[in-house]
C-alpha cells in the first residue's frame, strides 16, 4: 500500500504537470503563425459619390464632354486583408477558417519576399494608378475614341547603363534611327545589337528632341543577351477629360473593369445596369483584356451584401468562384470589356437573356 505522502508527491506533480500543460498550450494558441486573413470588403458605387471621395463623384469628365445620365450602380468590390506588419495567432486564424466568407493564406503570397506595411502600401497605390489609366483607355476606345499611346521610359534601374543618361518620363521615339511606337518595338530594336554594343535613343525629355547613346551591358542571367537597365511603359494621349476620384482609400489593380465599365457608361446612351446593382471584378489592360484576382469568393460575399444581383467575374475565376454558394449572385463570365458590356446590355434589356456565365 502506498505511502500517502508519495501520493501526495505524485498527486502535486501531475497537478503541476497539467498546468504546465494548460499554460504551454495556451501560450502555443496566442503565437503568431505565417498567415493572413483575406475577408469581405466594402463595395463601392463607379456611378455614384461613394465615401471614399469625400461626397465627389468618383468620376468626374470635362465641361465640353458629352455625357449621359444612368440609373443602378456599378460597384467595384474589395477585399480588407491582414496588414503585413500584424501578427495572426492560432486561435484568430481557426476562428477565420471556420468563417465561410473569410479565407486563411500564407503570408507570403499576399505579402512576398517579407514585404512591409509600407512597401506594400507603396505598391498598392501605384497597381491603382495603372489600372485608373488603363481603365480609361480601354473604356474611351470601347466607346469609339481614338486613344494613341507612346512607349515612355517609366523608371531607370540603379547601377544600370542608362543612369545619369534617360530620365523617367522620356518619351522614346527612335532607336538608333529608326522610329518605335511601341514598348514592344523598343525592346526588339535594343534587343538586336550585342552586349557591349552602344544604341542611340532619341527621346523627348520636357517637349524637347534629343539623342542618347547607352552602351549596352550583358543580362546577369544571360551574356547574350543586351540591356540598358530601364523600364519601359505606354504614355497615353486622352482626347477628352476623364477624372478617377477614388483616392488612396484603396490600392490595387482589381477595380479596373468596373472603372472601365462606368466611364463607358456615362460616354454612351443608355444604361448598362438596367436600373439594377451590378457588381464585378477584374484587372484590366489598355487593349480591355480582363485578367484574374485574387479574393473572388470574398469579394462576392461584399457584393451580395451590398444586394447586387449580378456579378462580373474574370475568366479565369470562375472556378473559384463555383467553389461554395453563389450567395444569390448572377455570376457572369467576362474575358474582355467588350464582353461585360454585350453581356450587361443584354441583360438590361431582358434579364432572363442567356450570356456567358460561370457554369
Amino acid at each position: 500500500m502506498s505511502d500517502p505522502s508519495t501520493l501526495s508527491r505524485r498527486y502535486t506533480t501531475l497537478v503541476v504537470a497539467a498546468v504546465s500543460l494548460i499554460v504551454l498550450t495556451s501560450v502555443a494558441l496566442l503565437v503568431p503563425v505565417p498567415y493572413v486573413t483575406m475577408s469581405p470588403g466594402p463595395a463601392f458605387d463607379t456611378l455614384g459619390s461613394p465615401r471614399i471621395t469625400n461626397g465627389k463623384p468618383l468620376l468626374t469628365f470635362g465641361d465640353d464632354v458629352k455625357t449621359y445620365p444612368t440609373t443602378g450602380s456599378l460597384d467595384f468590390t474589395t477585399v480588407s486583408v491582414t496588414r503585413a506588419d500584424s501578427h495572426l495567432s492560432i486561435v484568430d486564424a481557426l476562428k477565420s477558417y471556420a468563417d465561410k466568407d473569410v479565407a486563411v493564406v500564407p503570408k507570403s503570397l499576399v505579402y512576398p519576399d517579407n514585404e512591409s506595411a509600407k512597401q506594400s502600401s507603396a505598391e498598392s497605390a501605384a497597381q491603382l494608378d495603372s489600372s485608373k489609366d488603363a481603365s480609361k483607355v480601354a473604356a474611351l476606345r470601347a466607346a469609339g475614341y481614338d486613344v494613341p499611346g507612346r512607349p515612355v521610359i517609366a523608371g531607370v534601374i540603379k547601377g544600370g547603363a542608362a543612369e545619369g543618361k534617360l530620365e523617367a518620363g522620356d518619351v522614346v521615339t527612335t532607336v538608333d534611327g529608326s522610329k518605335v511606337s511601341t514598348p514592344d518595338a523598343v525592346v526588339k530594336a535594343v534587343g538586336s545589337v550585342k552586349p557591349g554594343d552602344t544604341v542611340r535613343l532619341g527621346v523627348e525629355r520636357k517637349g524637347a528632341a534629343r539623342t542618347v547613346p547607352v552602351v549596352t551591358r550583358a543580362d546577369p542571367q544571360d551574356p547574350d543577351v543586351p540591356r540598358i537597365g530601364i523600364s519601359i511603359g505606354t504614355k497615353f494621349s486622352f482626347p477628352i477629360q476623364v477624372d478617377n476620384n477614388v483616392g488612396r482609400a484603396i490600392g490595387g489593380p482589381s477595380a479596373g473593369t468596373m472603372f472601365a465599365l462606368a466611364i463607358y457608361d456615362r460616354l454612351t446612351p443608355g444604361q448598362l445596369t438596367g436600373g439594377r446593382t451590378v457588381a464585378g471584378t477584374g484587372e484590366i489592360t489598355a487593349d480591355g483584356v480582363v485578367g484574374p484576382i485574387g479574393g473572388v469568393r470574398q469579394k462576392m460575399a461584399g457584393a451580395a451584401k451590398a444586394k447586387a444581383t449580378i456579378f462580373l467575374v474574370p475568366a479565369a475565376n470562375c472556378a473559384e468562384a463555383l467553389d461554395g454558394d453563389d450567395d444569390g449572385l448572377k455570376l457572369v463570365k467576362i474575358t474582355k470589356l467588350d464582353d461585360a458590356i454585350s453581356s450587361l446590355e443584354a441583360l438590361a434589356k431582358d434579364p432572363q437573356a442567356k450570356v456567358p456565365s460561370c457554369s
